[in-house]
């Protein structure tokens, strides 16, 4: 079995996220960066899907780690993923992510180096709580 330095592994969002997870915010496109700021900024696209990369920064509750407990996440779809549920709080809501992959990678700098993970999802899953409710019929 031969491992490509880019290597992605699936896993399970419950596995990667026992607690959940909650989006910062709103999920935006990631563009590449353009020094001529009269320009058009270009999104940039994955090298290995070749689907355009959004991103939106989470945060992990089960993290013990403050400054790794905020992170962001990357989407890797054609059209922008929208979450479905409620907001919590302005600007805060749980979302539970479809299509994850992590890919291992060193992070930190200097002699403060660990191991660290890339997360790409292919988008946001409908949660129970999010679906609208309906009514039930009487009996």
């Amino acid at each position: 079995m031969a491992l490509t330095r880019d290597q992605r592994f699936p896993v399970s969002f419950g596995e990667a996220f026992p607690l959940g997870l909650v989006l910062v915010g709103d999920i935006g496109p990631d563009t590449e960066f353009q020094p001529d700021r009269t320009k058009p900024a270009h999104q940039r696209v994955d090298e290995i899907t070749g689907l355009r990369i959004w991103k939106a920064a989470v945060m992990d509750p089960s993290e013990t780690k403050a400054k790794r407990a905020s992170f962001e996440m990357f989407f890797l779809a054609e059209v922008q993923p929208v979450p479905a549920a409620a907001e919590l709080m302005p600007g805060i809501r749980p979302i539970e992510l479809e299509g994850l992959t992590a890919q291992p990678k060193v992070m930190g700098q200097g002699e403060f180096k660990y191991q660290g993970f890339v997360f790409r999802a292919s988008g946001v899953k409908q949660t129970a709580s999010s679906k609208p409710a309906t009514a039930k019929a009487a009996a």
